[in-house]
């Protein structure tokens, strides 16, 4: 496995190794003793699949108590997923990151606490898995609008989201509880 950061650079990308022949491909998604030499300790206590078509816009989403930090991968279809950090203190406040994760790729995304986290699907249909560090608590849940002017996030939209109430009655960051 390749552990490289990002321009964020607690925001890691994941590269593993693929091992593949006729018959199909292998690969380890998770080794703890790997994640643990490049600085990721985690224990994962939860984890989640989402499917979505084209267009479908999720986030950006976080915890504002019990904060999860996220292993993101792609079974089927591509991608946009994007990171914004909103430590306040961080000397990356209000930054993001876009990454393409695919299928064909085979890339993962630590997205350690302190971030809101969101995708955008690029291809007709794609399969997420993501593990996470702590439980799900609707009560803690919050949503940054997806097309806050401070961010000016590329979502690489051909057209225009398709988006639950919830990430469309998402708050400004400027707005928005924040981790300290």
């Amino acid at each position: 496995m390749e552990f490289i950061p990002t321009k964020i650079p607690d925001v890691i990308l994941i590269k593993p190794k693929v091992f593949g022949d006729e018959r199909g491909f292998f690969l380890e998604t998770y080794r703890e003793d790997k994640f643990t030499a490049a600085g990721i300790s985690a224990k994962f206590v939860q984890e989640n699949n989402s499917t979505s078509r084209k267009g479908v816009l999720r986030g950006l989403h976080y915890q504002i108590k019990q904060p999860q930090a996220k292993l993101i991968r792609v079974v089927v279809g591509e991608i946009l997923d994007v990171v914004v950090d909103i430590r306040r203190n961080s000397p990356t406040f209000g930054e993001w990151v876009g990454i393409i994760l695919s299928a064909e790729n085979k890339h993962q995304l630590w997205i350690p606490n302190g971030f809101a986290h969101g995708f955008c699907v690029l291809s007709e249909q794609a399969y997420v898995t993501y593990k996470v560090t702590d439980y799900y608590a609707p009560e803690f849940e919050r949503s940054i609008l997806w097309n806050d002017p401070q961010l000016g996030i590329d979502w690489q939209l051909s057209m225009p989201p398709i988006l639950s109430e919830k990430d469309l009655a998402g708050k400004l960051l400027k707005d928005s509880e924040i981790f300290e």
